[in-house]
């Protein structure tokens, strides 16, 4: 006769840390979606298309001016994810800082004149999260401590703490 085994509770999982450029690098991937996504999905916002095909976009007429200026616009979050991987640790948080910062307005407009409010409401309020969420993180960039070095125990030596202890 065999006997039945007690069941044990599955390990706990580990919650590794996520590096703080791997968390900016994500939440610029996200707004860029989500700036992306949002115009794709007004398309089927009726008289869109209609607009569209008659030159005009919200206030706008479509030149090669308004395409650069929606290129650009879209360029700046898709550069940031790379730049958020990139640059050193000072450059990197007044980057995201600055560039997070500038784009609250430029999010905010996109609701300004809007059909659909639910729809780009909730898309510019998601937007605004998480360009929050990026400042918030860029804000609190952890500090390294530097170490304290006694010059008073090498002066006596004359050591002026160029040379390694031995």
């Amino acid at each position: 006769m065999r006997t039945r085994q007690p069941t044990t509770t599955a390990a706990a999982l580990e919650d590794q840390r996520i590096p703080l450029r791997a968390k900016l690098a994500a939440a610029w991937t996200a707004f860029m979606f989500l700036y992306a996504y949002v115009d794709i999905l007004n398309f089927f916002t009726p008289g869109v298309v209609r607009d569209i095909l008659d030159g005009k976009v919200f206030e706008f007429g479509l030149s090669q001016t308004f395409s650069t200026s929606a290129l650009v616009l879209m360029a700046v979050p898709i550069f940031m994810i790379v730049l958020s991987t990139t640059l050193p640790a000072r450059a990197n948080r007044v980057t995201n800082l600055v560039v997070a910062a500038l784009y609250v307005p430029v999010t905010a407009f996109n609701v300004v004149g809007a059909s659909w409010l639910w729809f780009y409401g909730l898309g510019v309020a998601l937007e605004l999260i998480l360009l929050a969420l990026i400042v918030r993180y860029a804000w609190t960039w952890p500090r390294v401590v530097a170490e304290h070095v006694d010059h008073t125990h090498h002066a006596h030596h004359g050591d002026h703490g160029d040379r390694p202890a031995r």
